[in-house]
């Protein structure tokens, strides 16, 4: 039997927040301009704040200036885009972001758009989006990116292996399973991607040695699916009714961890996996962004 390997994101980005606060440190000393990097939230919506308030956090956490652009759920699209348009022409910051999803009346592609692409540390862009897709230094979307540290950093086998991605958003399946397809480490894969159209899933990932999912249906992976010493990668994230619990819910991965677990040679928890990632992978970004500027401006 194999033994089962945590894919830790929680210590993981820890260590790469503060392998970015010494870089921040070195630029301090230097007299250089530490990163700066926004983010936009309209509307009130819980987890956004919750996601935006961890972001601003770890910023203070390493060294970064932050802010914290707060517009209510009833500005009109071109105020959005007005602001976004200031946003970009912001010496003083070297990214931002716009917290999705956005009120009904917006159009989010419009919005995305909209954003300078050198400034789009979310790698939403299709400028950014291709230029991943062509192998060409950019910002990775920062979910993917954080996967990616993950199995880097503890030197998970991916050449020539069957990688199956579940789900094919543009923030997480897509670029995943063309991340997975590159050349180099972590890559060189043969990658399926499937989604809510595939029939006989199963047939897929019990011969994955490397499963993606990013489904949002909490629990949907069971342990009859996968074969023994797949690595398994959940990025699913859904809260559950639970009365036992304080909180009234418990939050879900797509994965049935506690019997996968028992076939699995790498897995990450939810809490805990990737969710840490993506924010550490956005600072990443950001710091990143200052760099191409300096670059740039010399």
């Amino acid at each position: 039997m194999n033994k089962m390997q945590l894919l830790d994101g929680k210590k993981t980005a820890e260590d790469i927040k503060s392998e970015i606060a010494v870089e921040v440190q070195k630029i301090k000393a230097d007299g250089g301009k530490v990163p700066h990097l926004a983010a936009v939230i309209v509307g009130n919506d819980g987890a956004s704040l919750t996601y935006v308030g961890s972001k601003v956090r770890s910023c203070q956490q390493i060294g970064f200036e932050s802010t914290l652009v707060s517009m209510p759920d009833t500005i009109s699209e071109d105020e959005l885009l007005s602001k976004i348009k200031e946003l970009n022409e912001d010496d003083n910051l070297d990214g931002f972001i716009v917290q999705l999803p956005l009120p009904k009346h917006i159009d989010e592609q419009k919005i995305l758009m909209a954003i300078d692409p050198n400034k789009d540390v979310d790698g939403f862009h299709p400028a950014n989006f291709g230029k991943m897709a062509l192998e060409m230094e950019t910002f990775l979307p920062a979910t993917p990116f954080g996967i990616m540290q993950l199995l880097e950093r503890y030197k998970v086998e991916t050449s020539g292996k069957h990688t199956v991605v579940i789900g094919r958003s543009h923030i997480v399946g897509r670029p995943m399973s063309i991340l997975m397809s590159r050349k180099g480490y972590p890559g060189d894969s043969t990658v399926t991607l499937t989604h809510s159209r595939t029939k006989n899933i199963e047939e897929f990932t019990k011969n994955a040695d490397i499963i993606i999912t990013a489904l949002g249906v909490p629990n949907y992976l069971k342990a009859d699916m996968v074969k023994d010493g797949v690595v398994i990668i959940d990025v699913g994230i859904t809260r559950v009714p639970d009365d036992s619990n304080a909180k009234g819910y418990v939050i879900t991965g797509d994965v049935d961890f506690e019997n996968v677990s028992k076939k699995s040679s790498f897995i990450t928890p939810v809490p805990g996996g990737v969710g840490p990632m993506t924010i550490a992978m956005l600072l990443k970004n950001t710091l990143l962004a200052r760099e191409m500027r300096i670059a740039k401006n010399n």
